[in-house]
């Protein structure tokens, strides 16, 4: 999975350190350092702020992991919350970055909503600091995900890509029509969601194996199954 260092803080960066390499001189391979060391902050601060949420999460022990400075990472995310934001921003591209490469537009319409379903689901429960990063941010209402200036951006994508699928269903006849691309993309993310965020509540209240193989594949199997019935005529 490709993983670039492309937050705008980033981006900010390295526009900064190609100019001064290209009046000072200095060789190419000190901005390539500095993109990795960005992506190495990012990294760390990610299982950071995944495992003990915003308020928890501290810079001099990201600074310790990745052996910079607090300064440095200051200086180039200006501070704890831009820092979280970028790792919130990277965590959603990371997962848009992927969809495309399900190339949907090989599949019919059925099957390629399947394939989505089926990644999604799977995307989730491969990545549940990405969900846990989801959690807090809403812990927070949202607060500082409405800060990023390119959170949209990077989202969209998804909507327009099962709009192109849902469109082709309805033109050929296999989908019902009144249904919007928002609500299919809420479905399937909230199933794929709950089933990491609250598998272990559900499993202990309910007293039923929800880790064993056969579990997770029906679950998986329904959830798909679900969001078909919902498009089908």
């Amino acid at each position: 999975m490709s993983n670039p260092v492309t937050t705008q803080a980033s981006h900010k960066t390295l526009r900064k350190s190609t100019k001064s390499a290209a009046k000072g001189g200095v060789k190419s391979g000190n901005v390539r350092d500095s993109a990795k060391t960005l992506q190495n902050i990012l990294e760390v601060a990610s299982r950071e702020f995944e495992r003990k949420g915003y308020s928890g999460a501290r810079i001099d022990a990201i600074a310790e992991a990745t052996r910079t400075s607090k300064r440095m990472i200051y200086y180039h995310f200006e501070g704890k919350e831009g820092l979280y934001i970028a790792v919130l921003e990277a965590a959603y591209r990371r997962i848009r970055e992927i969809e495309p490469s399900l190339h949907l537009e090989d599949l019919d319409p059925v099957n390629a909503l399947r394939e989505l379903t089926g990644f999604t689901y799977d995307y989730h429960l491969q990545n549940p600091g990405f969900v846990r990063l989801v959690m807090t941010e809403n812990i927070h209402n949202g607060a500082f995900l409405a800060r990023s200036k390119v959170i949209q951006t990077v989202n969209n994508p998804a909507i327009e890509m099962i709009a192109t699928v849902y469109e082709r269903g309805v033109a050929s006849g296999a989908f019902r029509t009144g249904l919007r691309p928002i609500d299919l993309h809420f479905l399937i993310s909230a199933q794929s969601f709950y089933n990491v965020s609250n598998r272990k509540t559900f499993a202990l209240i309910f007293k039923q194996d929800f880790e064993s193989p056969e579990a997770i594949a029906l679950r998986r199997a329904n959830i798909i199954e679900s969001v078909i019935r919902m498009v089908l005529k």
